[in-house]
């Protein structure tokens, strides 16, 4: 009697943990890249980088198991995909990594106070979507043209690259981004790249920076950062569970995210928040019929992200022998969906296209005025045009 009933319970709860692992698994492998690629591009070194995409996985793969056991929900974090970008498109500010951590650390304590006052997070959301999303559209565009100046440097690399992915984005879109890493290793395995790995810091370990505290880190990282978080990531993040039932409520995921995050920044981890995209895999029918069970697909998404975290090292290794601009082109692959979604939303209301159209343009033109980047300035840019467009005589 036992063993029958134990039978079916187990057969019954392995599509759901299976649901989790896929979560976990297209979270980490598909965006990995952008948030190396973010990290070293605001002065991080291999080993900071790597200890910050591992500070990432055990805090949101620890949020992912503590969320979900104790509201029985699928509630699944990731870190900020649009974050990463967005630092891979800025430049070093002045003072380096140490800049760069001070101002995760603040953006940090920004998400945690958007769950204590609840008016701060209304400020995110008084921001015009059109106009959030032209920031983050500027940034990726930056980002996505990538592989095309890669395949034209290196055909013979790159080219495999791309053409896998645009295979799997026709038969299984899931899979894409994870075929084309997969084609990339086949590439670096061909060139004999893993023969000369510099394994000297692909141990597990964290390397804490002291932060400094930047006028111009704040205003070009920590605050555009926040915005696309909460933006992007945070507020759809809780749409997506909504959408299937589920309503955690966003002053405990964003208290302990922002926490985390803060706590995280110490170790080189830029920021996490909600999953949104990723989060129907763990809370949809995919993992399994009954919604009252889906929870554990949470559960074995954290820890398939805690399990990723010791391998921070590896991955950083691996992705800095790589050929010239090959993850770089999985980074830009992996956000072109994003940059379409952005550009898309940034667009397609007539009352704000001129206004988002500036945003868009002003943000990926790379400029920097008074050591401040080019996303908060194409914000404001935005916003200016918007104000003015709107209270013109009809």
């Amino acid at each position: 009697m036992s063993s029958s009933t134990t039978q079916p319970v187990t057969a019954s709860v392995m599509p759901t943990v299976m649901a989790g692992i896929v979560c976990g698994l297209v979270g980490f492998t598909s965006s990995f890249a952008v948030v190396l690629t973010g990290l070293r591009a605001v002065g991080a070194s291999q080993a900071q980088a790597a200890s910050g995409l591992m500070a990432l996985c055990l805090t949101m793969g620890l949020g992912c198991v503590l969320f979900s056991w104790r509201l029985k929900m699928p509630v699944t974090m990731a870190w900020s995909t649009p974050g990463a970008a967005l630092l891979a498109a800025a430049a070093a500010p002045h003072g380096g990594f140490a800049s760069a951590v001070g101002a995760f650390m603040v953006c940090g304590i920004l998400l945690a106070l958007c769950g204590l006052i609840r008016p701060l997070g209304r400020l995110v959301e008084s921001i015009p979507a059109p106009l959030a999303s032209a920031m983050l559209a500027g940034v990726l565009l930056q980002l996505v043209i990538e592989p095309v100046s890669a395949v034209q440097a290196d055909p013979w690399a790159i080219g495999p690259v791309i053409l896998t992915w645009l295979v799997l984005t026709a038969l299984a879109r899931r899979w894409a981004v994870i075929g084309a890493l997969l084609a990339a290793f086949v590439v670096m395995a061909v060139r004999g790249v893993f023969g000369h790995l510099d394994l000297s810091n692909a141990a597990p370990s964290l390397s804490f920076v002291a932060p400094q505290w930047d006028t111009g880190a704040m205003f070009a990282i920590a605050i555009p950062l926040w915005i696309v978080t909460m933006s992007s990531q945070n507020i759809p993040g809780i749409a997506v569970l909504s959408s299937f039932g589920y309503k955690p409520g966003m002053r405990g995921p964003l208290l302990y995210t922002g926490g985390a995050s803060a706590v995280g920044a110490l170790a080189g981890g830029h920021a996490i928040n909600l999953a949104a995209i990723s989060a129907a895999l763990a809370a949809g029918p995919e993992a399994g019929p009954d919604p009252k069970r889906r929870w554990v697909a949470g559960i074995s998404c954290g820890l398939t992200y805690l399990a990723f975290g010791p391998l921070a090292g590896l991955v950083s290794a691996v992705a800095v022998a790589a050929p010239k601009g090959i993850v770089e082109t999985i980074a830009g692959l992996a956000l072109i969906a994003t940059f379409a979604a952005a550009a898309w939303s940034a667009l397609a209301q007539e009352s704000a296209r001129e206004a988002g159209a500036i945003a868009l343009v002003v943000a990926a033109s790379g400029i920097t005025i008074a050591g401040i980047g080019s996303a908060f300035w194409g914000l404001v840019a935005g916003l200016v045009l918007y104000v003015v467009l709107r209270r013109r005589p009809a």
